[in-house]
């Protein structure tokens, strides 16, 4: 397939119109971020004194550490089960094949189409009943259960492309059904189970709407629902506001910069296997 050098800088222009609608947004945060406290800037302009003191400033008043701690310590709740179960659960229904499978499939698609909205009012009075309100356990386990489906399918996906010959060999060596699962399988999912770890991080720790219903304290939020009360608090005062959503954001960048490459990776075997 031939392509024409028209379409190639069709393309890149595209990629370059996205990237300014991606990046803009983030350069006006921090422009915005270095305008002196209680002003209220317009546009993009460069203020003539930037006052990087806002950083420090929103990461005192935000207490930022006692958010990056109570965020860290939701994440180690969420990722870690999320990925054990979500492997475990891929590996039956792909690969082994259990019985029933294809309803069990089934169903946890249609676990992909509820929303988190729509199932907020009864989360909260059955959260409320357990006595987990206002506790980080009000986050986890919703999100554990809420990630689910989208766990399990993504290794479905990766266990259904394995071939038989590699569990019959392993059989034949004398493995059982759990050495095949340790030993075999899961050290060649490494790549979907990193892409899986790296997706489930960035949603658990930008979780907002769990964290702002079911927990009262600030600091027992993840780092994007303590926004609201530090927006609340702070909501007039503009620039503040906006070094305290970067500083926010900087984890998430962080990590998704640093395994970009393997997140690719991983998107690409699936395709290639597909």
């Amino acid at each position: 397939m031939i392509v024409s050098r028209r379409e190639v800088m069709t393309g890149r222009v595209l990629l370059v119109l996205l990237m300014a609608v991606t990046v803009i947004p983030f350069v006006s945060l921090f422009v915005t971020a270095l305008h002196p406290a209680g002003t209220y800037p317009s546009g993009l302009s460069w203020p003539e004194n930037p006052q990087w003191g806002n950083f420090a400033d929103a990461f005192r008043v935000a207490k930022m550490g006692q958010l990056l701690l109570s965020s860290g310590l939701i994440v180690l709740g969420v990722v870690p089960i999320s990925l054990l179960l979500g492997t475990m659960a891929g590996f039956a229904f792909g690969h082994l094949r259990v019985p029933g499978h294809k309803i069990g499939f089934v169903v946890f698609l249609l676990g992909l189409t509820l929303p988190f909205e729509g199932i907020i009012t009864p989360l909260y009075y059955q959260i409320r009943d357990m006595g987990l309100l206002n506790t980080r356990w009000a986050i986890i386990l919703p999100l554990i259960g809420l990630f689910m489906p989208f766990s399990v399918v993504w290794m479905r996906a990766h266990f259904v492309t394995m071939p038989d010959e590699v569990s019959e060999a392993a059989r034949i060596d004398g493995a059982g059904t759990w050495q095949l699962f340790w030993r075999v399988h899961l050290p060649l999912a490494t790549p979907a189970l990193s892409s899986l770890a790296i997706l489930l991080f960035l949603w658990t720790w930008n979780q907002f709407l769990l964290a702002i219903v079911l927990v009262d304290d600030p600091a027992k939020r993840t780092m994007a629902g303590a926004l609201g009360a530090f927006q609340g608090q702070w909501g007039t005062d503009i620039p503040l506001l906006c070094a305290g959503a970067l500083l926010i954001l900087v984890p998430t960048l962080s990590i998704f910069l640093i395994f970009q490459r393997r997140f690719v990776a991983a998107l690409l075997q699936g395709s290639i296997k597909g």
